[in-house]
């Protein structure tokens, strides 16, 4: 058996969220609604460093999602994290006004996707990385619709696509995995549900 720490929830669990699970969601949906509203300057930070480098600071966006799920581990849990912390942005005054609660909505269907396909039982970096790319591609798609990236050249547009892309598997996936298994090397999530042996193996997986 793996001694990795991982979720406090097993996978597979059919019973659907409780209220514990909603109040610990919006618990986290609340403080990265705050993260987003103060990370916007540093898509102005990272422009000076090349062609579309601030696309790299796209992750965090979709960082609510993946990490409530590698802590919940339950249908429907990613789409109503980014649904939460997009109206919390949203609240406090974000960049993108009422727009946030579309591109939330899609960004948890992206990574509620790939949660799905592995019918929730998987939590390990792998997934995280599928799940925080379902959510670039969904917001990619929403860009679109709202006309930001339709005028750019082939080159520059998969450019664009990758950047975000990569800023996304950087932040959304791996960083959030490993700040899960950080939270559960230290036994805080223990105070809400204690881990079993098939959580400590499913982040290996």
């Amino acid at each position: 058996m793996s001694t990795a720490p991982t979720s406090i929830r097993p996978g597979g669990n059919s019973k659907g969220l409780t209220l514990t699970d909603i109040l610990v969601t919006i618990v986290i949906s609340v403080v990265f609604g705050l993260i987003y509203k103060i990370w916007g300057p540093m898509y102005d930070v990272l422009k000076p460093f090349g062609t579309h480098a601030e696309q790299l600071s796209y992750g965090m966006w979709f960082m609510a999602g993946t990490f409530a799920f590698l802590i919940i581990r339950k249908p429907g849990v990613a789409i109503l994290a980014e649904i939460s912390a997009a109206a919390i942005e949203a609240f406090l005054g974000g960049s993108w006004g009422i727009s946030t609660l579309w591109y939330g909505l899609f960004q948890g269907l992206g990574a509620e996707l790939f949660f799905a396909m592995f019918l929730y039982r998987k939590a390990g970096p792998l997934v995280a990385i599928l799940a925080s790319i379902g959510s670039a591609v969904a917001s990619i798609f929403i860009d679109r619709h709202y006309g930001y990236i339709d005028q750019l050249a082939f080159w520059n547009y998969a450019l664009f696509i990758s950047m975000r892309v990569l800023g996304s598997i950087i932040i959304a996936g791996l960083f959030a995995w490993a700040l899960a298994r950080a939270l559960e090397r230290t036994g805080v999530l223990n105070l809400l549900r204690p881990a079993s042996a098939k959580d400590y193996d499913a982040l290996e997986g």
